[in-house]
C-alpha cells in the first residue's frame, strides 16, 4: 500500500471530522466547568465567591475575544457565548468549535487561579432569533434557580446541618418556602448583587477616544470597540428585549 492510500485509509477512521454546523443559523457554544463541585469546595466562599466570578468573567472576555462572538454569558461556571449566521470560525468544523473552545477556557481558568482545571464544551444551533432569545431567557431562569437553591443549602450547612439534612429540608419545597427560609436567616435574596441571580454578560460596545492627526496637527475623536461586562442584567421579558437588542444590532451591521 502506498502512503497516499495508507494516508486516506486511516483518515477515513475519523468519523466526525467532516461535521459542520448548519450553514446559517446561530451558534451558541457552552462551556461548562468538569467537576466544579470538587474543586471550588476548598478554594473558594460559598455559595458565591467574587474571586471565583471574576475568573469566570475573564475566561468568557477570552471566549468571545478568541471566537469572534457576539455575545457571551456566563453564571455558576458555565459561559454560553452566541456567534452569527455567517460566523465561520473553522469553516464551522464541530470537531474544532468544541475542541478549541474548551481548550481556552480550560487555559484562561488555570492561568487565572494557578491550578489545572478542564471546560468541556457543546454547541447549541437556533434557526431563529426567536429561539436564541429563548435559549438565553434560559439560562438566566438557571441562573436564578441554582442561586437561590445555593443560598439556602450553604445557609443551611453553615448552620450546622450535614449535607444529608440540608438536602432533605430543601427536597420538593417551593421558591416561597426557600426566601421565607433566607429570610428567617437575615437574608432577603431579592437583594443580594444581580450578577449573583441573574448571571453577567459580557459583549462590544462602540466609545469615543481622543487622538491626535499628525498631518493636521490637531485633535480628533475616534471610535473604538470594547467589551462590556455587564453585572446588571435585566430579567425575564426585559432581558429577552436586550437580547433582541444584540440581535438587531449585529443584523444590522
Amino acid at each position: 500500500m502506498d502512503s497516499d492510500s495508507f494516508d486516506k485509509k486511516m483518515r477515513s477512521l475519523e468519523y466526525f471530522h467532516n461535521l459542520r454546523l448548519l450553514p446559517g443559523a446561530w451558534v451558541v457554544i457552552r462551556v461548562d466547568g468538569r467537576s466544579f463541585s470538587k474543586f471550588t469546595e476548598p478554594r473558594f466562599d460559598k455559595p458565591f465567591d467574587l474571586k471565583f466570578h471574576q475568573m469566570m468573567a475573564l475566561t468568557a472576555e477570552a471566549l468571545l475575544q478568541e471566537l469572534q462572538g457576539i455575545y457571551a454569558y456566563t453564571e455558576s461556571d458555565e459561559i454560553s457565548l452566541l456567534c452569527a449566521p455567517n460566523w465561520d470560525f473553522c469553516d464551522r468544523s464541530l470537531e474544532k468549535i468544541v475542541s478549541i473552545s474548551a481548550g481556552i477556557a480550560s487555559a484562561t481558568f488555570t492561568q487565572a487561579c494557578q491550578h489545572i482545571v478542564h471546560f468541556d464544551s457543546r454547541v447549541w444551533l437556533g434557526a431563529n432569533k426567536s429561539q436564541v432569545i429563548d435559549y438565553f431567557r434560559w439560562r438566566q431562569a438557571d441562573a436564578t434557580r441554582c442561586a437561590l437553591n445555593g443560598w439556602c443549602y450553604w445557609t443551611l450547612r453553615k448552620a450546622g446541618k450535614s449535607i444529608g439534612q440540608a438536602t432533605a429540608m430543601l427536597e420538593g419545597k417551593s421558591v416561597a418556602f426557600k426566601n421565607e427560609l433566607l429570610f428567617q436567616h437575615g437574608i432577603n435574596f431579592n437583594e443580594l448583587p444581580s450578577w449573583q441571580r441573574r448571571g453577567i454578560g459580557l459583549y462590544f460596545e462602540e466609545y469615543e477616544k481622543e487622538g491626535y492627526n499628525p498631518i493636521l496637527h490637531q485633535a480628533i475623536v475616534v471610535k473604538r470597540r470594547r467589551i462590556k461586562c455587564d453585572r446588571d442584567l435585566p430579567m425575564k421579558e426585559a432581558y429577552g428585549e436586550f437580547i433582541s437588542q444584540i440581535l438587531d444590532s449585529e443584523s444590522s451591521s
